[in-house]
C-alpha cells in the first residue's frame, strides 16, 4: 500500500507537520486532518462565534475532499471535537445542511482546548465504493 498527499489552496495551510488529507491507493480510503474554521484566503479565523467557525471548517473539509476525488457521500466517519458541549445544538443546526443524504457515523467529544484556540475541529474519512 502507498499514500498520497492531499493539498488544496481552497482551505488553510497546515500549522504543523501534517497533510490536509492523505488517501490510500490500496483501499481507496481517505483521512482528514483536523480541520478549524479558519479562512484559507487570509489564514485567521472567519469569526468568533461557533456558527461561522462551524461553517467554514466544513467548507474546508469540502475542499480538500474535492481535491481528493471525494464527496460528502462518500464520507463514512466523522470525529468533532467541541470546546463547549453547550454548543451541540448549534453545532447540529448548521452539520445538518452538510449531509443532505445518509449522514456518516460520527463522535462529537468535548475537549478542553483546541489549536489556535478555534472552538471547533473536525476530521472525517471517506471510503469510495468499489
Amino acid at each position: 500500500m502507498s499514500k498520497t498527499a492531499v493539498h488544496t489552496n481552497r482551505a488553510p495551510e497546515p500549522v504543523g507537520p501534517y497533510n490536509q488529507g492523505i488517501i490510500t491507493d490500496a483501499s481507496k480510503f481517505f483521512f482528514s486532518a483536523g480541520q478549524i474554521g479558519f479562512d484559507p484566503e487570509t489564514n485567521t479565523f472567519v469569526n468568533s462565534d461557533l456558527k461561522s467557525q462551524t461553517e467554514q471548517t466544513l467548507k474546508n473539509l469540502e475542499a480538500i475532499l474535492r481535491e481528493a476525488g471525494f464527496s460528502w457521500e462518500d464520507v463514512v466517519k466523522v470525529t468533532v471535537y467541541l470546546k463547549n458541549m453547550d454548543d451541540f445544538s448549534t453545532f447540529n443546526e448548521i452539520y445538518k445542511n452538510f449531509f443532505q443524504q445518509i449522514p456518516p457515523a460520527r463522535s462529537v467529544v468535548e475537549v478542553s482546548r483546541l489549536p489556535k484556540n478555534a472552538l471547533v475541529e473536525i476530521e472525517c474519512i471517506a471510503c469510495l465504493a468499489a
